[in-house]
């Protein structure tokens, strides 16, 4: 059976000392559980204090995005052997704001793949639909494209090493949240195009979070649906009582 993978998206939120604290917090309300992986993205400029504070915790640290590129002149961006070096594990690659408002198409979204891969990270791909297209009956459509491009030319081998996060735009950072049974149907869709595009093995290997205003409130009902292996949890992950509760949602189901 797999683990639960509850992750916390900070986006670009808090000071340096904030984050320390909010770490600290996460890290001693945890102890030294370990039936749910539980992981926190950090802005870049945070991350070297937080991979140092979480060392020896069960923590797993991350990005929150990623160059395609391995080095070189590209002014800005930061490389995953940067990322690796520094302590981190994982990247969240393909997030709706990334592909929304700094345009990235699924081609870049592959090729960030496929680094991060090569530098020993673990890719959270997130996928989802907007409002537009899930009222035109087009969710299924538009989630199989995005996972089409995004897993272009990978093994089946590189997809079990992936976790996908389902999240609807219109769910992100809106208060509205998908119910379990729209969530589950998604998870259900994404997990059989998995299979056909590979086989039962790859699909019942990748762990599906789901993400989009998960809260303390709403995260035990999700997280109890047969497809649902976790959460991407963005605005609750910057309180440690909320996020924390999260987790022990988590755990009872684990």
């Amino acid at each position: 059976m797999k683990k639960q993978f509850i992750a916390g998206n900070w986006k670009m939120n808090l000071t340096l000392n904030k984050a320390r604290d909010l770490a600290k917090s996460i890290c001693e309300g945890l102890a030294d559980s370990n039936t749910v992986d539980v992981g926190i993205f950090p802005p870049f400029v945070y991350l070297k204090d937080i991979c140092d504070i979480l060392q020896s915790s069960n923590v797993f640290v991350g990005a929150q995005n990623m160059s395609m590129e391995k080095s070189g002149a590209f002014t800005g961006e930061i490389s995953g052997e940067m990322l690796r070096d520094i302590g981190c594990t994982h990247v969240i690659i393909g997030h709706s704001e990334r592909r929304t408002i700094f345009k990235e198409t699924d081609h870049i979204i592959n090729s960030k793949i496929k680094s991060a891969l090569l530098n020993g990270l673990c890719p959270i791909l997130c996928v989802g639909e907007s409002q537009k297209e899930r009222d035109t009956g087009k969710t299924d459509e538009v989630v199989d494209g995005q996972l089409s491009g995004s897993l272009e030319n990978l093994t089946s081998e590189q997809v079990k090493g992936l976790t996908i996060a389902y999240e609807p735009v219109w769910a992100i950072g809106t208060g509205k949240t998908a119910t379990p049974d729209q969530a589950n149907e998604v998870h259900a869709c994404i997990r059989n195009i998995i299979r056909k595009k590979y086989d039962n093995s790859t699909a019942q290997s990748v762990r599906i979070q789901y993400g989009g205003s998960v809260n303390s409130n709403n995260a035990k009902e999700l997280l109890g649906q047969l497809e649902i292996d976790g959460a991407l949890v963005g605005g609750a992950s910057l309180d440690p009582d909320s996020f924390l509760d999260i987790v022990s949602g988590a755990v009872r189901h684990a």
